[in-house]
């Protein structure tokens, strides 16, 4: 992994074979980010897993074991007692040029990820609710 941080924007480079969660969460405490906003995500991932929530306690994940293109990552991070937070989704192609998304549970890097985070002055809280039983973004 490679990154650099300039202002508030920062760059990552992710190489093959790197888990993407793990990666992410060391570029953060490399850059001292307490939230950022994924703006951009480009690359490409194996074994990957996408999550599809239907409804309360009824969360459908799906793994893919061979490469797709990483088309789009959007999402957000938050620093959370030590342990950081990720709520991304992503848009993933075939070689059919078929497009499957959801939320990233888990990624593993084939080609490259290149990455582009902006880091926030602002704390942001996760906590789970009891109506959706999905972790919500709470900004007091």
């Amino acid at each position: 992994m490679q990154s650099r941080k300039k202002a508030d924007l920062i760059i990552i480079r992710l190489f093959p074979d790197e888990n993407i969660h793990e990666k992410l969460e060391e570029a953060c405490r490399k850059h001292d980010i307490k939230t950022a906003v994924v703006l951009s995500g480009i690359g490409q991932l194996k074994q990957f897993k996408l999550g599809y929530f239907r409804q309360k306690g009824d969360y459908v994940p799906g793994y893919f074991e061979k490469a797709h293109e990483l088309i789009s990552l959007a999402g957000n991070i938050c620093e959370n007692k030590g342990k950081y937070e990720f709520h991304l989704h992503a848009s993933l192609g075939n070689e059919k040029k078929e497009v499957i998304g959801g939320h990233l549970i888990e990624g593993i890097v084939e080609v490259t990820n290149e990455i582009s985070l902006l880091a926030v002055d602002m704390s942001i809280e996760r906590k789970t609710e009891e109506k959706t039983g999905l972790k919500g973004l709470f900004l007091e």
